[in-house]
């Protein structure tokens, strides 16, 4: 049973709390709520999320290499974020008239838009056709023409798309068609939640903004592969999760090289050359017996002897070309 304090030991206590002998102390703040809609599931974990983006960052890497040997300037790209929203909202958020191209994977229920901002689309076009990008158009309508110039890029994009997104399934990203009304270009109902990816594009000193947006539903099919593999050992399928060093490799041993041979070297005038007719022998500096020199790309690498093999001309490596050996 708790001890009962008598009436002079409470007065002893409230005189300590007035003098600043003794501290009141207050009771622990509550925590406080946070609102949850069981309508809008979070579908994405985090480390669904960090491998997402690092897919993501991949895909602008490549992307922004492929602008920059295009436009013939600074393009730098970076994500912005990914958030899941209803499709409603990003409805909402998109202008009228845009530049809407609306795309799905093969051999899946995914459908997705890409919403290019208006002004990056006509900087794209102005720049392609040999402008500076800075051109002015009263009307910010896509003409047919224009879409013929964008399709570039965007299947391209949809190729970057394609490449990142090997280190989960081999998914092909293919292009439907253009909208320049968002309402023609549903991809799933107001109701239902989309995954929306916003990139940042800075070309020079310009920046613009690039969506795109998946319904998500459909999307669980590709998250479900991202939680049954690791950032640290994802590689392509095509690779068969072999490493970077060993794809490299493999590459290398198959990469064809040009071979030269030197039989020698001599010098002569120009009016010996102008005069030279078939038949004429020229005189060398090395002897018979000497090696011959075996390039690859210009560069000394081997010494060998000439020959005959199987009635076909052959040159037979003796040693390495180093600085130590050299002639």
């Amino acid at each position: 049973m708790a001890e009962v304090l008598s009436q002079q030991e409470i007065d002893q206590l409230l005189k300590k709390v007035k003098s600043g002998e003794e501290h009141v102390v207050s009771a622990a703040p509550e925590p406080e709520a946070l609102p949850y809609d069981f309508r809008l599931p979070n579908r994405i974990s985090k480390n669904q999320l960090r491998t997402l983006r690092n897919i993501l960052e991949s895909f602008a890497e490549s992307f922004s290499s492929f602008l920059v040997s295009k436009l013939q300037t600074i393009v730098n790209i970076n994500v912005n974020s990914i958030d899941q929203i209803y499709y409603s909202e990003y409805v909402l958020s998109v202008s009228n008239p845009g530049c809407l191209y609306t795309f799905d994977i093969a051999n899946t229920d995914i459908r997705g838009v890409l919403e290019l901002n208006l002004d990056l689309a006509l900087s794209l076009v102005d720049r392609l056709l040999g402008g500076n990008g800075l051109g002015t158009k009263q009307v910010k309508i896509i003409t047919p023409i224009e879409q013929k110039v964008l399709n570039t890029i965007v299947e391209k994009l949809m190729l970057d798309l394609k490449k990142s997104w090997q280190v989960v399934d081999n998914f092909e990203f293919r292009i439907d068609r253009f909208e320049s009304d968002i309402d023609f270009a549903q991809i799933t109902s107001q109701n239902e939640s989309v995954l929306l990816i916003s990139f940042e594009l800075i070309i020079g000193d310009k920046s613009y903004l690039m969506n795109i947006c998946f319904a998500a539903f459909a999307f669980d099919v590709i998250l479900s592969k991202l939680s049954a593999q690791k950032i640290s050992t994802i590689r392509p399928t095509l690779y068969n999760g072999v490493t970077a060093k060993q794809v490299i490799k493999e590459h290398l041993y198959t990469t064809e090289l040009e071979l030269q041979v030197e039989f020698g070297t001599t010098k002569i005038t120009m009016k010996e050359l102008m005069s030279l007719e078939k038949g004429d022998i020229l005189k060398l500096n090395n002897k018979v017996t000497d090696e011959q020199i075996i390039k690859v790309g210009n560069k000394k690498m081997f010494f060998g002897r000439a020959g005959v093999v199987n009635k076909n001309k052959a040159v037979k490596i003796t040693r390495r070309y180093t600085n130590n050996n050299k002639e």
